[in-house]
């Protein structure tokens, strides 16, 4: 399936964040198969990422085989590519091949927007969104699927022009307020749900506070601690993550250097095996990596709708 066979699907956001939830539900009762994704890194702050998994209770093996190479842009290029295999889980062949660019773009706002249905106030207003790239589009329309009270969003971008084009978008295509604003600050203070998109940077300079961190607000950093600082993680009163063992290996090379004691990773709130949020006061934040049973998740629902739609080209191995 190519990128645009994918997207011929038409799989709607709904369908993507009830599948990632589905999923998280699974993994939370210890249901799947995913190891740590290894990765190589041959450019300064890029990464090319093998993410494995299997989800028997979905029926869904497979590996996404994805890049990040933030120097891209200037050349025209996307930030993020890559290609997702599935697996018959009885035989092990090959049953599809697909581009990941749409499912990694689709599922990752998926997952905030899940980590938010247990974390975010449900009455959240107002969401402020740092990085107005294809994450900060998909963020924002995973979030209006499960906080209907949305209603404002503040938008933050090193470069105005693409931050100026995200908030005409995002007004024309949900229909809510969006404010441009000049700095991190303006875009981190009064919002009830923060979601950072920045790069991922292997030596960042965070500049988020803690006394910017506001009473009842739940942050979702995309990009590692790029924009978060140490002490501005440690003000969140619970501090989540989509899966522990794979933040404990980014610890073991170079990443997240004093964070909080992690509360529970989403899959276990999903469950009710530890509590999301238990009060309006409480700060909250969910520091989602990006795993690959969000992948599987998603592109099995792709691969049977592009099969009964008759979508896509037989390859011969």
């Amino acid at each position: 399936l190519s990128r645009e066979d994918v997207e011929s699907v038409g799989l709607p956001m709904a369908g993507v964040v009830d599948a990632v939830e589905a999923v998280f539900r699974e993994k939370g009762e210890g249901n799947v198969e995913m190891p740590p994704k290894p990765g190589i890194h041959p450019v300064a702050d890029s990464f090319i990422h093998a993410m494995p998994a299997y989800v028997p209770g979905m029926q869904a093996a497979g590996m996404k085989w994805v890049s990040g190479f933030p120097s891209n842009l200037k050349r025209g290029l996307p930030y993020i590519s890559g290609l997702l295999i599935m697996n018959d889980p009885v035989t092990g062949i090959p049953t599809g091949i697909m581009d990941a660019t749409w499912v990694t773009a689709k599922r990752t706002g998926a997952a905030t927007a899940v980590a938010a249905k247990y974390l975010a106030r449900e009455d959240s207003k107002t969401v402020g969104i740092l990085g107005c790239g294809v994450q900060g589009r998909t963020n924002l329309e995973a979030l209006m699927v499960v906080c209907k009270s949305l209603e404002h969003v503040k938008a933050y971008d090193i470069d105005s022009k693409v931050m100026r084009k995200y908030a005409e978008d995002m007004r024309s295509e949900h229909g809510v307020a969006v404010t441009p604003v000049t700095s991190p600050r303006e875009a981190v203070e009064g919002c009830d749900i923060i979601v950072t998109a920045g790069p991922i940077l292997k030596h960042p300079s965070p500049v988020i506070e803690p006394s910017w961190f506001e009473e009842g607000s739940f942050a979702c950093p995309l990009d590692f601690d790029s924009y978060w600082r140490a002490d501005a993680m440690h003000a969140a009163d619970k501090f989540c993550t989509d899966d522990k063992d794979q933040l404990a290996y980014y610890q073991t090379v170079g990443y997240f250097s004093g964070i909080p004691d992690v509360h529970a990773d989403l899959g276990e709130v999903v469950t009710g095996r530890k509590p999301g949020r238990e009060s309006d006061s409480e700060r909250t934040m969910s520091m989602n990596l990006g795993v690959a049973i969000e992948d599987m998740a998603t592109a099995v629902r792709i691969l049977e709708m592009a099969k009964a739609e008759g979508i896509g080209t037989w390859l011969p191995l």
